[in-house]
């Protein structure tokens, strides 16, 4: 293992793409954007109830917050930049019959604010909705902001309902069902332009907390995905579908309480390569919430995962990143084709994948 003084993956220049590293949006294309799903959405949430305040560890830009701190100066708290404070003070607004939403990166209040979520939010049950932006592998300004574990984290956390989204029709469902939870939540928050994905492919989609949906049906894989995962996932069958390899896609926006149901009742359909796909480490994550799921159900296809592996990541634009830790569309698909025994370009063979 590399210690942090010693020299480090070196990109080839021609494999670099000179795009920031603090880009938080995401290559979309084809797909409509909306912009700062999350704070338009709170604001309506909050013209409907009058409990709802936002709170941010100076974030509020960056976390889309702004739009309602604009619109509703009055709930606004803008609490610098001190994390634990942060989600302290949402806990004590939610004891006095508030409905608080502390935004924040999904790195600090993982790392930083563990002991004060578990502590003051979790072990009361106290209906506080922790809305984090930069999950995942998301902003190329490495492992200091790169929240990687978060979901690892927070998954053994009694109380806590966990939401990975996929785009901004996820978004714009997942506010007003977490505003009217009693308890509390932590969601990973796609932010800026977001893209429009799920009502393309499924346009009567609909966020349901604790539910997965099939959006997409296929009869030789089954990919089970969270996050933008979800929308690489299909972008990635749309391709797969040219070479005679039919994906079915299940989106699975909240991880806890995961989908048990669904998620056996896809797999029990027999046959099938089963694949997750997440924007977190391999470790903890969706795929192992899955692979638990399926092994103490006596399910048993041939199964594997996509997702970032257990290491510190390195630092650099996202494409790139993307690209060197199997992300993109074109990673997906490749992955996939080589579980199956299939070449680029080349029509499905019989696999032996399945049960």
């Amino acid at each position: 293992m590399k210690r942090k003084y010693e020299p480090r993956k070196v990109i080839p220049k021609e494999q670099r793409q000179a795009t920031s590293a603090m880009i938080a949006s995401l290559a979309a294309e084809g797909y409509d954007t909306v912009a700062a799903p999350f704070g338009h959405a709170l604001v309506d949430a909050a013209k409907k109830d009058d409990k709802i305040v936002g709170l941010s560890a100076d974030l509020s830009k960056y976390t889309d917050l702004h739009i309602f701190a604009n619109a509703m100066p009055d709930r606004f708290y803008q609490m610098g930049m001190a994390e634990q404070l942060l989600v302290s003070a949402a806990a004590g607004m939610a004891r006095e019959g508030f409905n608080p939403f502390a935004t924040t990166y999904a790195v600090f209040a993982s790392r930083r604010a563990y002991d004060f979520i578990a502590m003051a939010i979790a072990e009361e049950n106290l209906p506080v909705k922790i809305m984090c932006a930069l999950p995942g592998l998301t902003t190329g300004y490495g492992p200091s902001h790169q929240a990687t574990e978060d979901l690892a984290i927070f998954r053994g956390l009694p109380n806590l309902t966990i939401i990975d989204p996929c785009d901004a029709d996820d978004v714009m469902g997942m506010v007003p069902a977490v505003a009217n939870h009693n308890g509390p939540v932590y969601a990973r928050l796609p932010r800026g332009k977001v893209p429009s994905v799920l009502t393309r492919h499924k346009p009567d989609y609909k966020f349901r907390l604790g539910k997965a949906e099939t959006i997409r049906e296929g009869k030789d894989v089954l990919v089970i995905s969270s996050g933008f995962m979800t929308m690489r996932s299909l972008d990635a069958a749309e391709r797969l579908a040219a070479d005679g390899i039919d994906v079915s896609v299940l989106h699975v926006p909240t991880i806890k309480p995961l989908d048990t149901a669904t998620i056996l009742a896809e797999v029990h359909k027999g046959g099938r390569l089963v694949v997750t796909a997440e924007n977190h480490s391999v470790v903890g994550g969706l795929g192992e919430a899955v692979a638990r799921t399926l092994l103490t159900n006596d399910a048993r296809p041939t199964f594997r995962m996509i997702g970032l592996p257990d290491e510190f990541l390195e630092a650099g634009a996202l494409p790139t990143l993307h690209d060197m830790y199997g992300l993109t569309v074109d990673k997906v698909a490749e992955q996939i084709r080589g579980w199956l025994g299939c070449g680029p370009g080349a029509n499905r063979k019989a696999s032996g994948v399945g049960y």
